[in-house]
């Protein structure tokens, strides 16, 4: 409670700002998919799935070529997306732990706590609504991690990422409270519920974090759906096909989201952003090239593991179709909208706001970006265009120059020793130890890789 007064407090001591302060903040809208590819979005490459709301997004804002997932999976990306902590420092830095587990909090998951101030109370604090539909991963029932903790005034969806595998389940939790579905398919609630947020808020400054389950869990869609109907006939495996049509299924959602914004007389007022939470599973790599043009898939921090999809559209203040290759991943979406929303910034985050590159404006970039993911011990930064990475904190670093390399192919660390020296020296001082995901010294990457695909499709 102390700390939820602090940030009360913060929010009223007179800032500076780009808006006048008389001006309401601008709405706040953030999309986030659960394991769609960076080449799953037409705009991004692809040829075989349709997003056109993905595009139009692109067209009528911001395409972001060099932006990134806070983890190479769900639990850890969204705990740096609303902390606002990179995975050296954030509590939660995978799925499931792999020690002291008779100390996490439900079997080998690990929640937020009430020192955990998420970005969601720091708009709360600020009069935001907020408003949360879909997987939240962060906290099940009972313990100080709930969305209800955490700064949302509404959430309908799943908090065990377990039970988000289920799209066809018969129940989900609305505001603490078990509701009964009748086993629709989730998303069509989420997608009603986000349309009912949207409408019954729209006089006032909102908060919605859309963090829907599509196309992760079950790989099941109605064949009914016109999604599914587009890809009945595509010589691929049931799943792919599956797989493709819950991506368009989402995105016609998010068509829905960007209409109903313009019918309520509020698009102009809304800021909205739309990616994905980390790379995609073997099979859809294999198929789809769903990782093109990079190596490395989810749960590897190669690019194609990390890399994510990002349009961002706020009409009148985002440049019109433009390309961004601004470096950024989500550790800094908390400072950005702090930044939108005129609200106290926590001055222990990792990441920097980018409002002024949303806004089309010049800025000083990261001097570098950090992430650690324990299974296979990885680490990984990115420099520039430099990248390095290393299993095991007295591994080798691996380094590629992505500019002319984005596959990560040829290692250029013998011949950039002092590169990958400081890069190295940056994996040290970014990993602060936590007992629930230790990283060992040394660990084969070979080993690593050859481990990945059989988890992939079936586990979170």
């Amino acid at each position: 409670m102390y700390r939820r007064f602090l940030i009360a407090i913060a929010v009223l001591i007179p800032l500076s700002f780009e808006c006048r302060a008389d001006e309401r903040p601008a709405n706040i809208i953030y999309i986030m998919l659960d394991d769609a590819g960076y080449n799953d979005f037409g705009a991004m490459g692809s040829d075989d799935v349709h997003t056109p709301n993905f595009d139009r997004m692109c067209r009528e804002g911001i395409r972001f070529t060099d932006h990134y997932s806070g983890s190479a999976v769900c639990a850890p990306t969204r705990c740096v997306l609303m902390t606002g902590l990179h995975t050296g420092h954030c509590r939660r830095r995978n799925n499931a732990a792999s020690a002291s587990v008779d100390q996490a909090d439900e079997g080998k998951l690990v929640f937020l706590k009430d020192e955990d101030v998420t970005v969601a109370e720091s708009l709360q604090a600020a009069g935001y609504v907020t408003g949360g539909i879909g997987k939240w991963g962060l906290g099940n029932p009972g313990s100080a991690g709930t969305p209800d903790k955490q700064g949302f005034d509404h959430f309908l969806g799943y908090l065990d990422q377990v039970h988000a595998h289920d799209h066809y389940t018969d129940w989900l939790w609305n505001d603490g409270e078990r509701m009964e579905t009748g086993k629709r398919y989730s998303h069509t609630l989420f997608e009603e519920d986000s349309l009912r947020f949207i409408e019954e808020n729209r006089e006032k400054p909102f908060f919605l974090y859309l963090p829907y389950c599509l196309p992760h869990g079950k790989y099941v869609i109605d064949h009914d759906e016109p999604a599914y109907q587009l890809y009945k006939d595509k010589p691929w495996s049931q799943t792919v096909k599956n797989y493709a049509a819950m991506i368009t299924r989402a995105d016609e959602t998010v068509g829905k989201i960007l209409d109903r914004l313009v019918e309520l007389g509020i698009d102009d007022d809304t800021l909205v952003f739309y990616t994905s939470d980390n790379g995609p599973n073997q099979p859809f790599a294999k198929s789809i090239q769903s990782n093109s043009p990079f190596q490395g898939i989810k749960r590897e921090l190669n690019e194609g593991g990390i890399r994510a999809a990002m349009a961002v559209r706020w009409p009148g203040h985002v440049p019109v179709g433009m390309t961004s290759d601004f470096i950024w991943d989500m550790r800094d979406v908390f400072p950005t909208l702090c930044d939108v929303a005129n609200a106290e910034t926590p001055s222990n985050l990792d990441g920097i706001s980018v409002l002024p590159t949303l806004l089309g404006k010049h800025q000083q970039p990261h001097d570098h970006l950090y992430w650690e993911f324990s299974a296979g011990s990885q680490q990984a930064v990115r420099m520039g265009n430099w990248k390095g990475i290393r299993n095991g904190t007295h591994g080798a670093v691996r380094l590629f120059d992505l500019a002319n390399d984005p596959s990560e192919s040829n290692d250029l660390a013998s011949s950039n020793a002092e590169v990958a020296s400081r890069i190295a020296r940056i994996m040290d001082a970014s990993h602060v130890p936590s007992p629930f995901w230790p990283l060992q010294e040394k660990v084969s990457p070979k080993k690593n890789r050859k481990k990945q695909p059989a988890k992939n499709v079936s586990e979170n």
